[in-house]
């Protein structure tokens, strides 16, 4: 069957989805009561019958129309939007959250304070053997 352009290959919606979420094929296949060979058969096909979607959907805690309609970002909004697991939501927050310049600030000053105290002690210890 010809699927137009829109909706794509159901198979690699189906692994692009599961890989957005951080789920291992392995556990996919524990989800479906499969195992992990018959779990990776329906990422390699371009549509799935209508009982597995809702089986693979399900196990993944997203719609059907998230498979079917596969966009990177329409997709993570749809789920976004309905998962109350916020684990979820973490996990497909891949965007960095911080400034990577602010981190290596963060860093370098507690580089520095860490010398300062090495300075410190020696210091001290100087002091000591001086007395």
């Amino acid at each position: 069957m010809q699927q137009d352009s829109k909706t794509g290959h159901e198979g690699k919606n189906i692994k692009h989805i599961r890989e957005i979420l951080g789920i291992k094929q392995n556990a996919l296949a524990i989800d479906l009561g499969l195992t992990q060979q018959a779990a990776s058969l329906p990422e390699q096909k371009e549509t799935l019958d209508a009982p597995m979607l809702e089986q693979v959907a399900k196990a993944l805690k997203v719609p059907v129309e998230a498979i079917k309609n596969f966009d990177e970002m329409a997709a993570l909004n749809i789920i976004c939007n309905t998962s109350n697991d916020t684990s979820t939501l973490n996990a497909i927050n891949y965007y960095p959250t911080f400034d990577p310049i602010d981190k290596i600030i963060e860093l370098y000053e507690r580089m520095l304070q860490s010398e300062k105290e090495k300075v410190e002690m020696l210091q001290k210890l100087r002091d000591q053997n001086n007395q």
